[in-house]
């Protein structure tokens, strides 16, 4: 590999993305001695989703077409067995390669954050016939989505999407569901429901099955392709041995899903760094009352390039570690110690709600000053640079960080630990 002190004597220094493109290290070590030779199976796939990103988001072409490329190379079974095709990646692993795919395209590591989640569920289930079943259908590459949120006036502590009873025993599902991000690239989609005796529960439904209707309505002005629409559920048949019990569930699936928004979050600044890398070597334009007479020579310019590099780093670095304490959490569930368990998955909680401003706010900012290393040209639609703050800002509002804080603070004065599970809905 090239050195960067030979870089730094190589005409190729002005090509900063090829610069990039080869010294990985710069962002820092990765999270395992392997971690290099697994992460080259994948960049090559994502250099090729991120040749395009910028005009299927502006004609609204949705990804299906990359979405498979992943499929193809592996990507969705990281986590499973090798002996089921998988990996066997651990999760800061998996992680360190969402912040990879995020930095190509912010849209796909969201559309997979459920179906991601859910293989947490395989991997840690004590019923063998459904972690077979489970584990052999991902490793044949089918994928799962999201249905869980109800909008508008439903309630808070119960699903209004509910199992119904027929007079000839056949069981039906009948709902409404928002904010079903990835479902309408899965297979399967993972439905929150009150089960047929009212009690909280969800089910898995195959995408394609009759009754079905997933729409691309989402309306946000940010993350425009993760289709996170509507979802309609008319006496869908189901099977009651797809239901899946609350307590089933991994324990720290809360603390996990909030760290992949962050990871997106984080690639998304990794990428305006090279983007604006990019410009500011290629700006030729230039204020009477500048510094030198090239921008990417100007030292306050550079110093803004260099605050944002500084937050997708740090950045980063918050994940790789935050990812290690739900690696420890998922390694306490084979312990046999329910103690240790609830303290690994009260650490996760905690570790990943004490970065979740930290990461927000670094990144927030760094979407926002790229446009004082520009000038007022960067605001062009055609470059379309406001995506990094309007995405950035559309991941960020999801479970408010001032409500972390506030968990955080209570747990640092009166050791009172974090709440495992939410619901969003009408009081």
């Amino acid at each position: 590999m090239t050195s960067l002190v030979e870089l730094q004597q190589s005409t190729q220094l002005k090509h900063r993305p090829s610069i990039d493109s080869l010294i990985y290290q710069v962002w820092g070590q990765g999270p395992s001695a392997r971690y290099d030779e697994l992460a080259a199976q994948f960049r090559p796939i994502f250099e090729k989703i991120k040749a395009s990103v910028n005009v299927r988001e502006k004609e609204h072409i949705l990804p299906f077409e990359q979405l498979q490329w992943l499929k193809d190379s592996g990507f969705t079974r990281l986590r499973i067995p090798k002996e089921y095709n998988g990996f066997d990646a651990t999760i800061p692993e998996l992680f360190t390669l969402l912040v990879e795919l995020a930095e190509a395209d912010a849209n796909l590591p969201q559309i997979l954050r459920v179906h991601f989640g859910f293989t947490e569920d395989v991997l840690l289930s004590p019923d063998s016939e459904f972690k077979t079943t489970w584990l052999t259908r991902i490793g044949q590459g089918e994928t799962v989505g999201s249905a869980w949120s109800e909008g508008g006036q439903e309630a808070r502590d119960q699903f209004s999407t509910h199992l119904v009873k027929k007079d000839d025993g056949t069981v039906h599902l009948n709902g409404k569901k928002y904010y079903t991000t990835g479902s309408l690239y899965a297979d399967w989609i993972d439905v929150g429901i009150s089960d047929l005796q009212g009690e909280s529960a969800s089910i898995l439904v195959p995408r394609n099955r009759t009754g079905v209707t997933i729409l691309d309505d989402w309306n946000g002005f940010g993350q425009v392709l993760t289709a996170s629409g509507t979802t309609i559920f008319e006496n869908v048949e189901v099977n009651p041995t797809d239901i899946l019990p609350d307590d089933d569930r991994f324990k720290y699936s809360a603390a996990y899903y909030q760290l992949i928004q962050l990871a997106i979050i984080t690639g998304l600044t990794r990428s305006a760094t090279y983007e604006l890398s990019e410009l500011v070597d290629k700006r030729t334009r230039n204020y009477s009352h500048a510094n030198a007479q090239h921008v990417r020579q100007d030292p306050q310019v550079l110093q803004v390039v260099g605050k944002v590099r500084g937050a997708a780093y740090t950045s980063n670095a918050i994940i790789e570690k935050n990812a290690q304490a739900l690696q420890r959490a998922y390694e306490s569930a084979f312990s046999q110690n329910e103690l240790l368990e609830a303290d690994q998955n009260a650490i996760a909680e905690l570790e990943i709600a004490q970065s979740q401003t930290i990461i927000i706010d670094l990144a927030l900012n760094a979407s926002s000053i790229i446009f004082d290393a520009l000038g007022a040209s960067a605001t062009d639609k055609n470059l379309a640079l406001d995506r990094y703050w309007r995405n950035i800002r559309t991941l960020a509002s999801h479970n408010p960080r001032i409500f972390k804080d506030r968990i955080v603070g209570d747990f640092s004065v009166n050791g009172t630990l974090p709440p495992y599970q939410w619901r969003i809905g009408k009081a």
